[in-house]
C-alpha cells in the first residue's frame, strides 16, 4: 500500500514514498547501496553518497543516507547539516502553511511527511545537545512541543535532559525521566 492509497495528496504521497525509499532512480539507489557496502571505507563511501545526493537533491533518501553516514561515523556537525537539509526537504513537501496550527494526532501518528519532519526536529535537537548548542536545542524542542503537544514522538525526554543539564544535575543523566509527556518539571521551552 502506498501513501496515495492512504489518502495523502500527490506531492505528500511522493514525499512519503520517498521517505520510505520509493521513487528513487535505480542509479541513485545503486549508489546508496554501494556506499553501504563500503561503510568500512568511509573515504570511498562518502563520494558515492554525495553523488547520490547531487543526483536526487529533493529526494529524502540520499540525505537520510548522508545523515546516517555522518551520525554513525561520529561526525555530528556534518550530521546536523544533513539533518537541516532533511528538515528543509520535509518542510518544502509539507507546504507553506504547515505549522500554522499543530497537526492532528492522526497526522502525527500516520502522515509520513509530518512524522519525518517531527522526527527530524527531534534528531536535530539531540544533535545540538550533543554538540553543546543548548540554545538551538531549546528552540527545536520548543517547536517540537508546539507541533506535537501530546508528545507522540517522545521529544519530552530530550527536554528533560536539557533541563537537568541547565540545572547542573549531570550525576545520573537518565534516572527518573518521564516515559512520555511534556509535563514533569521540564523547561518552559
Amino acid at each position: 500500500m502506498d501513501a496515495a492509497s492512504l489518502g495523502f495528496d500527490s506531492s505528500l504521497a511522493a514525499f512519503a514514498d520517498g521517505a520510505l525509499g520509493g521513487g528513487l532512480s535505480p542509479q541513485v539507489e545503486a549508489l546508496i547501496q554501494q556506499a553501504g557496502l563500503l561503510r568500512h571505507l568511509p573515504h570511498e563511501a562518502l563520494p558515492l553518497l554525495e553523488q547520490a545526493r547531487a543526483a536526487a537533491p529533493r529526494h529524502p533518501a540520499p540525505v537520510i543516507a548522508l545523515y546516517r553516514f555522518y551520525f554513525y561515523g561520529h561526525e555530528l556537525a556534518h550530521a546536523r547539516a544533513a539533518g537541516e537539509d532533511a528538515l528543509a526537504i520535509a518542510r518544502n513537501a509539507l507546504g507553506p502553511n504547515f505549522g500554522d496550527q499543530p497537526p492532528s494526532d492522526d497526522a502525527v501518528q500516520g502522515d509520513a511527511a509530518v512524522r519525518f519532519y517531527l522526527f527530524t526536529l527531534k534528531g536535530l535537537a539531540y544533535l545540538n545537545l550533543r554538540l553543546d548548542d543548548f540554545e538551538e536545542a531549546r528552540l527545536l524542542l520548543g517547536e517540537l512541543r508546539r507541533l506535537d503537544p501530546q508528545d507522540c514522538l517522545g521529544g519530552a525526554l530530550l527536554a528533560q535532559v536539557l533541563a537537568r543539564h541547565e540545572a547542573g544535575d549531570d550525576a545520573d543523566k537518565f534516572a527518573a525521566y518521564p516515559v512520555r509527556g511534556w509535563s514533569g518539571g521540564g523547561p518552559a521551552l
